[in-house]
């Protein structure tokens, strides 16, 4: 009896010095948490979508609370969440750049023509990798819908064949723009009006014109057209430099296949 008792005791001894050496071991290694840290990050939305500039919402918050960088970059949260980091750290919080994405194909199945039938995985870079997938444009949306599932905010869908952009909801978090294979998706500046290309075919222009009935045929009237050289060419692409574009739509007027397009600003 006395055997199992001392056994008891030791057992319990031993207990009682781990619990105190983890004890004494945790208070030695403890990480203090930033309070500022964890405030900012409640703030943010969540999205974790890196347009920040950061790995996400934690590394967005750790750089804020330690002044490396400004409140105002959460594209996602927009100004309230800037006015709210603003209140917690103190600083200014400055104007948010509000961005949406735009999608540079209008190619839908009204408007090109396939090539074959892809019966494969059914996502845009799977069938990107098989023959740039079904259309005959081979720089156009090829409507899997990759950008849809990475759009954690339900901005875009499929429609007849081609990504759409719901502006609404669209925050700007550049999510969909790193899934498209193809480069189709861009953010641009919703404050500014301009005109677009939406298109990224350099195929010549009889070619685009085979595969697509409102591809840029490189024509360049829009260049010429254009009062402020806001258009240049780029391997028999139009492209619109939107900070130099003043919206006088001359260039929409001249695209014969109405490849160019105004983004409105809100």
């Amino acid at each position: 009896m006395n055997i199992l008792l001392n056994g008891v005791m030791v057992v319990t001894g031993l207990g009682l010095a781990a619990a105190i050496i983890l004890v004494a071991f945790s208070k030695i290694m403890e990480v203090k948490t930033d309070e500022t840290v964890e405030r900012v990050r409640e703030a943010l939305p969540g999205a974790n979508c890196g347009a920040c500039g950061y790995a996400g919402c934690d590394e967005y918050a750790k750089a804020v609370a330690a002044g490396q960088a400004e409140g105002n970059l959460c594209v996602p949260g927009g100004a309230k969440t800037a006015e709210e980091i603003a209140g917690i750290t103190g600083r200014s919080s400055g104007a948010v750049a509000k961005r949406v994405a735009i999608v540079a194909c209008r190619g839908n199945a009204q408007h090109t023509r396939t090539k074959m039938t892809y019966q494969g995985i059914s996502t845009c870079h799977a069938a990107n990798r098989f023959f740039a997938g079904d259309w005959v444009c081979p720089d156009g949306c090829l409507g899997h819908g990759d950008c849809v599932s990475a759009c954690m905010f339900g901005a875009l869908s499929v429609q007849d064949g081609v990504a759409v952009v719901d502006r609404e909801l669209c925050t700007g978090c550049g999510a969909c723009v790193k899934r498209c294979p193809n480069h189709l998706i861009q953010l641009v500046d919703d404050s500014k009006a301009s005109a677009y290309v939406l298109c990224r075919n350099h195929q010549k222009g009889g070619v685009t014109r085979k595969g697509c009935d409102v591809g840029c045929i490189g024509c360049q009237k829009c260049a010429r057209t254009c009062p402020v050289e806001a258009i240049h060419m780029e391997e028999n692409l139009a492209v619109v430099d939107p900070a130099v574009c003043i919206d006088c739509g001359k260039c929409i007027g001249e695209c014969p296949t109405g490849a160019i397009t105004r983004i409105l600003a809100d």
